[in-house]
C-alpha cells in the first residue's frame, strides 16, 4: 500500500514522501477501498506548509476527500458492497493507494464521472452552504463574490444560475471575464478602486444581499460597499495575505454583517441529516454533470513532488487530481 506522509511542516514538495506500507485487512465495521481519485486543495497544501487554522498530528497523510472502490469488507457491513463505487468525505488522509477506516466514513457514490464526484465534499459544499445559510436567497437576487475564478468561485456561479440568482464575479485578470459569463456569471468586473460605482452601473444599484470573500484586504473593503441595507459579507479566505480595514461607517448606516465559515468546523458541527441533505442536493447535480469542476492535470502518487508544485502555480487552469496507480 502506497502512502504520502510528512513528518515535519515546510514547502510541501521537500517534506512529503511516498512510503510503502504492508496490506491491511478491515477488521469489524471496517471497509477496505481502493482510492480511485483525490484533489489536492490549497488548504492541504496550507496545512503541510504549516500556515492554516489548524495543524496537523505529525506524522500526517494529507487529503480530505476523494472517490474509492470498496475491495474488502469487515464482519457486519451491510450497507456497502465489493465493487461499488464510495465518496471519501467522512475519512481524513485519503493521498494514498488505499484506506482501511470505519465504514461510516464512506457514503455510496452514484454512477457519474469519478473524478468529478471526487472534488463533491470541499469546494461545491462550501458554496452549497454559502448560498443557503447565511440568506434566504430567491430567484432575481443578487450576491457578490471575488476570487471569482476559483473552484469555490465557479462553484458559485452555476449553484446560483441554476436557482436564478444573479451573480457580480469580481476578477483579478481580464482573461477571466469570458469563461465566468459562460459559466452563467451575471456581470463579471476586474476589481479595482472604483469597483462599488462600476458593481452600480453594472446592476442598475440592485440591492445586493450577500458577498463571498475569499481574498480579504482591500477587496473586502470595496466588497462591503457594493453591499445593500442589512447584507452580510462572509469570509472563507484570505488569499491577498492582508487584514481588512473594518468599514464602520458602512456597517453602521447600512448595518452590514461580517461573519465567517471555515467548512472543517461545519463539519464538526453539523448533524448527520445537514450533512446527508447537503451532499444529498449537490450529488445529482454532480452526477448528471449539471455542474463541474475544471481539471488541469492528473498525477499518481510516485508524482507527488511535480503534483503539488503544479498545484501551487498560479497559471494552471483547474484543479490537480492524484490518482493512484493500482499494481
Amino acid at each position: 500500500m502506497q502512502v504520502i506522509e510528512f513528518n515535519q511542516l515546510g514547502n510541501p514538495a521537500d517534506v512529503l514522501t511516498l512510503k510503502e506500507t504492508p496490506d491491511q485487512s478491515p477488521a469489524a465495521g471496517e471497509v477496505k477501498v481502493r482510492v480511485l481519485a483525490t484533489p489536492i486543495h490549497p488548504a492541504n497544501l496550507l496545512q503541510i506548509a504549516g500556515q492554516y487554522a489548524a495543524a496537523p498530528p505529525l506524522p500526517s497523510v494529507p487529503g480530505g476527500e476523494g472517490v474509492g472502490q470498496v475491495v474488502e469488507l469487515g464482519e457486519g457491513i451491510s450497507h456497502l458492497q465489493v465493487g461499488q463505487n464510495v465518496l471519501l468525505a467522512g475519512v481524513g488522509g485519503t493521498w494514498r493507494s488505499e484506506i482501511v477506516a470505519p465504514a461510516a466514513g464512506f457514503i455510496p457514490a452514484p454512477p457519474g464521472d469519478v473524478e468529478q464526484l471526487s472534488m463533491l465534499a470541499v469546494n461545491p459544499l462550501t458554496a452549497h452552504l454559502m448560498l443557503s445559510d447565511f440568506a434566504d436567497l430567491k430567484e432575481g437576487d443578487w450576491i457578490i463574490q471575488n476570487a471569482a475564478n476559483s473552484a469555490v468561485g465557479e462553484m458559485v456561479i452555476q449553484l446560483a444560475a441554476l436557482r436564478g440568482i444573479k451573480t457580480v464575479n469580481i476578477v483579478r485578470r481580464d482573461d477571466q471575464l469570458l469563461r465566468l459569463k459562460d459559466l452563467g456569471g451575471t456581470v463579471v468586473l476586474l476589481d479595482g478602486p472604483d469597483l462599488p460605482q462600476r458593481v452600480a452601473e453594472a446592476t442598475g444599484g440592485a440591492d445586493i444581499r450577500l458577498a463571498f470573500d475569499c481574498v480579504a484586504g482591500e477587496s473586502h473593503e470595496r466588497m462591503v460597499e457594493t453591499l445593500g441595507y442589512g447584507g452580510s459579507i462572509i469570509t472563507y479566505g484570505t488569499l491577498s495575505g492582508k487584514q481588512p480595514e473594518l468599514n464602520l461607517s458602512a456597517m453602521i448606516t447600512k448595518d452590514i454583517r461580517p461573519r465567517g465559515f471555515w467548512l472543517q468546523q461545519w463539519y464538526q458541527t453539523a448533524s448527520a441529516e445537514q450533512k446527508q441533505g447537503a451532499l444529498g442536493a449537490l450529488i445529482p447535480l454532480i452526477a448528471s454533470g449539471k455542474i463541474k469542476t475544471k481539471i488541469d492535470s492528473r498525477f499518481p502518487l510516485e508524482e507527488i513532488a511535480d503534483a503539488v508544485t503544479r498545484a501551487s502555480e498560479g497559471g494552471r487552469d483547474g484543479k490537480v487530481l492524484l490518482t493512484p496507480t493500482h499494481h
